[in-house]
């Protein structure tokens, strides 16, 4: 006798939903999110969908019903719950639209806990379409099977930042003028990492990070890199470094 499928299959397709989830709970589906399992993924009454809420976990759903404009999920049993992440801030300054897209959905696949996006005197870009980027993050969490979401906040001035800067969370700055190696810098608890624009932090912002009680000069290495080539890479660095890659 053939094996049974495993159920919910791994190819069923997933989504991120706002109500926190529980089992026997109907879901209403429209929008973006119904069309693309309605028109895309073509679910029909029965078949599966992997569902996350950002605070219990994962879960499996069944299709109860499916039109064009709305799809009814039911709410079966959990998966797995909510991972845990390190607790990491990505502190970037904003780039060009696709590049800042790039260093959002790759700081979501890595697990960031948080995204701050600054505004230097450098910077190219000013302001952060909210809607646009929490989609891009949504997005890359569920192509990348993630059951937790990075908190995304309104972009601050730098010295705004600095000014209101938390007690006890380590500062790591990533300076073009060198500092201790990355790779040895690292803290257990609470931390985030400063990445600068593409033309970098001008003499008076570099200054003003380093006279921050909170701040540790880092460095990524001895060559030149892109403000999303930095972002991704300190980001890889700190979380094989703080555990996150052991299992």
């Amino acid at each position: 006798m053939p094996a049974r499928p495993a159920w919910p299959p791994k190819s069923a397709p997933r989504l991120f939903v706002e109500p926190e989830l529980v089992a026997g709970n109907r879901l209403e589906i429209d929008g973006n999110a119904a069309h693309y399992l309605s028109r895309v993924m073509r679910v029909t009454p029965g078949d599966a969908v992997i569902v996350c809420d950002d605070e219990t976990g994962e879960w499996a759903a069944r299709v109860v019903d499916a039109s064009k404009r709305n799809v009814t999920l039911e709410v079966v049993e959990q998966l797995r719950e909510r991972e845990c992440v390190p607790d990491l801030w990505l502190c970037p300054a904003l780039l060009k639209k696709d590049r800042f897209d790039l260093v959002l959905e790759k700081a979501t696949e890595l697990g960031a806990a948080r995204i701050q996006a600054v505004v230097t005197r450098r910077c190219v870009a000013d302001k952060l379409n909210l809607d646009r980027a929490r989609t891009v993050t949504v997005e890359a969490a569920e192509q990348c099977a993630r059951t937790a979401l990075p908190v995304l906040d309104t972009p601050v001035k730098l010295d705004t930042l600095l000014r209101d800067w938390p007690d006890g969370r380590a500062l790591f700055f990533a300076d073009e003028d060198g500092g201790e190696p990355l790779t040895k810098a690292s803290t257990p608890g609470p931390a985030a990492i400063l990445i600068g624009p593409e033309g970098g932090f001008d003499d008076a912002e570099r200054a003003a990070i380093r006279a921050h009680p909170a701040s540790r000069r880092i460095s990524l290495g001895p060559r030149i890199l892109r403000g999303e080539t930095a972002a991704i890479a300190a980001l890889s660095v700190w979380m094989a470094l703080a555990g996150d890659w052991s299992e």
